[in-house]
């Protein structure tokens, strides 16, 4: 596998070629991650004078059977930008490696298993409640998350909440890569709304916007005040 070096809108000197060389080590790499494919360097240089400590910008693609890894940085020159680049890339293929590890040592809890590494649950039931927690009419209540369920309800498997700082998409797209899945929950730090990013097909993406819908909200939001009887 070789390094494909190429440049956007500018020039790509040979000595560079040969940093970018000793730079990734492949050999390094494919410890990391046995399965590359191929791994991509592509410079880009921003033309406005304003932004002249950021004017040179590497990102690096690597592609494997796994997700995709990809790592950028901006600096006054292209060399301490393809340096903080590989120091993102090295970072990201150690914690897929380490995953990729502990989930291999990682094993399954049988069932009876659960009431030594679960404190607690062998006083529950079937439902997630003590035995003897039923509905006086004999229909048992079950709560899951925050839902009480009375008898056959909706199936909830698991509820979680996180917090999150808003991101731009690209920062989602590296995110989802980081941890593997085939979609991100994220909060756009455009519109400030949550959206989901999605793996399609090959190495396509997409994404879905929610917004509210103003005559929705107002329509079910509690009218003010009371009644008045004439």
């Amino acid at each position: 596998m070789d390094i494909v070096v190429k440049g956007r809108k500018t020039e790509v000197p040979e000595r560079f070629r040969k940093h970018v060389a000793e730079k990734l080590k492949l050999e390094k790499i494919q410890r990391l991650d046995a399965k590359v494919i191929s791994l991509d360097v592509e410079v880009s240089k921003e033309p406005n004078p304003r932004q002249a400590d950021r004017c040179d910008r590497v990102e690096i693609t690597l592609r494997s059977r796994g997700p995709v890894i990809r790592a950028e940085a901006a600096a006054s020159d292209p060399y301490a930008a393809l340096d903080m680049a590989a120091e993102k890339l090295d970072a990201r293929l150690r914690k897929q490696h380490d995953k990729r590890f502990s989930r291999r040592g990682a094993r399954r809890i049988s069932a009876a298993e659960v009431p030594d590494h679960v404190p607690g649950v062998a006083t529950l039931n079937g439902n997630g409640l003590s035995a003897s927690e039923e509905e006086s009419d004999g229909v048992p209540t079950k709560k899951i998350g925050s839902l009480e369920v009375k008898g056959e309800g909706p199936l909830v498997v698991r509820e979680k909440t996180h917090v999150a700082a808003p991101m731009t998409l690209d920062q989602a797209l590296y995110e989802m890569e980081l941890v593997g899945h085939d979609f991100y929950l994220f909060v756009d730090s455009e519109t400030k709304e949550p959206s989901v990013v999605y793996r399609r097909h090959a190495y396509d993406y997409g994404v879905i916007h929610l917004s509210t819908d103003p005559m929705v909200a107002e329509a079910q939001a509690p009218t003010a005040g009371g009644t008045l009887g004439g």
